[in-house]
């Protein structure tokens, strides 16, 4: 009996211990628990988020709709909608691309009108009624074929991922996206930037051509907010630990919101101090490497500059997912840390290598210009992403992403083959060839063997460089018979222009005669003997455009 006693004693004593562990867990997670956070509402958040998770293309998009082409449908406004300033340039960037239609039943994919970009209900731009008018379209069928931008998702003090509404089947174009919710190949990770973020063109990277050292003045900087409480301070409330003051600069404020004095901490007066010392975009342009942790949310607007400034990015936000990290690869233009090991930083970027700096701060200007300098650039690299997964037998592979001149200006519809792209060919091996072909446009009628245009086809024709000899023939009399045209070594094609006497014929690609990269192109009057072809051509062919490449590839 007392045995007995004893066992159901330390049963009870073990399940009240068991109960008070899990009771304190629930209290120190700070993403979880708060007063204001009830746990209905909680339950209601994680269903919300995790609704349709395993979408991927395969099941979640009906690429039937698509048969036509990659078309792009943006839903027409209704009166009354307030669309900020930043949704606007998105909707500009799309109509104003090639895959925009006005016709829906044309379309393979849809956008919507309603501004979903700010989903913080505390802010201003925050939009009502969301899901009820999303429902209300009659080809939303749960979100399949849609698309969906947003740049705040969350409110204080948890900052989730919750949109007010549920984005079912529709792939989510989402700056601060986290892995744990991100459906890989389906959503897309864009960058956070600010409303001043330009419609087109952009600014140009800020390193001037000079700037070749691998070393700057400063090794490692930030200059930012540090949060007092809540979600995302852990980081910023550390970086003083490996702050310096010398080559490590890492400066945060507590001054921010309205009640920061009411929970400063005993270094919030000299951090404000230390804080109006130093200038931002002189820290950001004579630094080597920029911090970019989380903020409230895991992205950051320091991200963009530091790309912009051609300082390498050093990321520290365990769990984002980074921009278009589908088709780019962030170990060629940043350093991706731990949070947890924030004091190993320094180390880490101490280690890395001059030619490791001077190639990582290179990837910052491609990948600013490529991808990032506006918000259509943004814009366009999403939808051809998008393209890419739904005309997988035609999309671009890595190379063209992750090198000049990037995929927008790579078209897959021309090759898929990098070796086809001549930007690729010091990455490949290879070397430009040193062929061309001859392309003479000809307006006069063909008399004799004795004709201008004879004597150039043959001295051309000659040259060891000359791969073929193209005759546009825009002569109001018809086409001679292939018996009057000289013989040659090298194959010659005649094409009958489709309008007479049109000067801009000779720069139609022609590209299912054409295979030469270097064309050579010719008035039939031409007076040339085959020694000043080969001279000339091997002059302006070969040498101009391998350096015309390698000046390509160094100071772009």
């Amino acid at each position: 009996m007392q045995a007995k006693k004893r066992y159901l004693l330390v049963s009870v004593v073990a399940g009240l211990l068991f109960l008070i562990y899990l009771w304190g867990l629930q209290i120190g997670d700070p993403q979880l628990h708060h007063q204001h956070t009830s746990p209905h509402e909680r339950r209601a958040i994680r269903d919300n988020i995790y609704k349709n998770k395993r979408c991927r293309m395969e099941t979640c998009f009906d690429f039937s709709r698509c048969q036509s082409g990659f078309r792009v449908y943006i839903y027409p406004p209704q009166r009354g909608d307030e669309i900020s300033e930043t949704y606007q340039k998105i909707l500009s960037s799309i109509r104003e691309s090639r895959f925009h239609t006005a016709d829906p039943s044309r379309a393979c994919l849809f956008v919507l009108a309603v501004d979903t970009l700010d989903r913080d209900q505390l802010s201003a731009q925050y939009v009502q009624n969301v899901r009820a008018r999303i429902h209300s379209l009659p080809t939303w069928n749960d979100g399949r074929n849609h698309l969906i931008f947003n740049l705040y998702s969350g409110t204080w003090p948890d900052y989730t991922e919750d949109l007010g509404f549920e984005v079912g089947q529709s792939i989510l174009a989402k700056a601060s996206a986290d892995v744990a919710n991100f459906r890989p190949n389906f959503d897309i990770s864009i960058p956070l930037f600010s409303k001043d973020h330009p419609l087109k063109g952009g600014s140009a990277g800020y390193p001037a051509r000079s700037d070749a050292s691998p070393s700057r003045k400063y090794q490692l900087v930030f200059k930012g907010k540090r949060y007092l409480t809540g979600i995302g301070s852990e980081t910023r409330n550390a970086l003083y630990h490996i702050h310096n003051g010398e080559d490590i600069i890492l400066l945060t404020t507590c001054k921010h919101g309205k009640d920061w004095e009411k929970h400063k901490d005993s270094r919030c007066d000299r951090d404000n101090q230390d804080y109006s010392k130093f200038d931002y975009q002189e820290l950001l342009h004579n630094s080597s490497f920029c911090l970019v942790p989380r903020g409230r949310r895991l992205g950051s607007f320091r991200f963009l500059e530091a790309l912009q400034a051609a300082c390498i990015p050093v990321i520290l936000s365990n769990g984002w997912e980074p921009p278009f990290s589908e088709v780019i690869d962030w170990r060629k233009g940043a350093v991706i840390g731990d949070e947890r090991l924030l004091l190993q930083v320094p180390s880490i970027t101490r280690s890395v290598g001059c030619d490791r700096i001077l190639a990582l701060r290179q990837q910052t200007q491609f990948l600013w210009d490529a991808y990032f300098s506006s918000v259509a650039k943004i814009v366009l690299t999403t939808l051809e992403i998008i393209q890419d997964r739904v005309e997988s037998h035609v999309s671009r592979n890595h190379l063209l992403w992750n090198f000049l001149p990037g995929g927008l200006f790579a078209f897959p519809q021309y090759s898929t083959d990098p070796a086809q792209f001549p930007f690729y060919y010091s990455i490949l091996g290879k070397s430009p060839s040193q062929q061309f072909t001859a392309v003479v446009h000809t307006v006069t009628p063909l008399q004799a063997q004795i004709s201008p245009v004879v004597k150039l086809i043959i001295a051309v024709a000659k040259s060891k460089f000359c791969a073929q000899v193209v005759v546009l023939w825009n002569c109001d009399k018809p086409l001679p018979p292939r018996n009057k045209w000289p013989s040659t070594s090298v194959p010659l094609t005649v094409i009958e222009g489709q309008t007479k006497v049109m000067m801009s014929g000779r720069f139609f690609p022609h590209n299912d005669i054409i295979t030469t990269d270097a064309v050579l192109s010719l008035d039939e009057d031409s007076v040339l003997s085959t020694n000043e072809i080969q001279s000339f051509s091997k002059m302006n062919f070969y040498h101009f455009y391998v350096d015309v490449l390698l000046h390509h590839k160094f100071y772009s």
